[in-house]
């Protein structure tokens, strides 16, 4: 009886967005061979999927470079922004400090910013593009990390206290296991953040490889249906890199002690 409810839950899941996708293909596939739209407008999705097939490989190689980029970046970002969010909740001058510093990270462009970048580290170099997928990361993680920490109720922070607990003491056996789902909220949006900022990040230099290396490569030749290929590369990376974070706190909520 369980397996069957699952079954049933799991295709209330799943089947919903699958016919939704489906039913979107073909009218974007009605409509740019009904309007004739021309290639360098609008490719029609069957195009596009003839060319992703054809040039699966070079897909899949621009993935794992941006990919890798993007885990780094993500990894990178996520450590200093936890931890900095604990530093902040612990130190009040330090949240202080830091507010507006992070605030100011939130406004950089990724235009203007990875050029520098690659000018500092080189431009044969990775650094600058898992930089700017860190920096992507760190505002969310932090903002979301910090709020989790501000959530514990007084309640809890007097019985701390009542045990004469240290804040460190408190900080581990309290406000983190409070702040565990509001961190897994900013994973979530940071992971696909990782991805488009790795992505950006390869239009303006950097060493040859890539999804967005290649999207301006096909383009530039007028191979659009090839260029929108990589572009469904870029958006089953990102649906990677979510589902991942997802699982990642589902595996975590379901191991917590209740």
């Amino acid at each position: 009886m369980r397996g069957g409810r699952g079954a049933a839950g799991l295709a209330r899941t799943v089947l919903p967005p699958v016919l939704l996708g489906v039913v979107a293909i073909l009218l974007w596939q009605g409509f740019v061979t009904v309007l004739a739209v021309k290639p360098f407008i609008l490719p029609g999705p069957f195009a596009i999927g003839e060319q992703f097939t054809a040039n699966l490989q070079n897909v899949v190689n621009g993935m794992v470079v941006t990919g890798r980029n993007a885990l780094i970046g993500l990894v990178l970002g996520a450590i200093v922004g936890v931890l900095l969010a604990i530093l902040s909740a612990l130190l009040r001058i330090l949240d202080e400090m830091a507010a507006p510093i992070v605030a100011a990270f939130a406004v950089v462009p990724i235009v203007a910013l990875a050029p520098v970048l690659y000018t500092m580290f080189g431009a044969n170099a990775e650094t600058a593009r898992q930089l700017v997928a860190a920096l992507a990361v760190f505002v969310p993680v932090y903002f979301n990390t910090l709020k989790g920490l501000r959530m514990v109720r007084p309640v809890h922070r007097d019985l701390m206290r009542s045990y004469a607990a240290s804040s460190w003491q408190a900080t581990k056996t309290v406000t983190l296991p409070t702040a565990v789902p509001f961190v897994f909220t900013g994973l979530r949006i940071a992971s696909s953040l990782a991805v488009i900022s790795a992505l950006i990040a390869e239009y303006f230099g950097g060493p040859v490889g890539g999804l967005g290396k290649s999207i301006t490569s096909a383009a530039s030749s007028s191979n659009y249906g090839l260029a929108w290929a990589y572009v469904l590369g870029s958006i089953i990376l990102g649906l990677l890199f979510y589902c991942a974070a997802l699982g990642l706190e589902k595996l975590v909520s379901r191991s917590a002690p209740a």
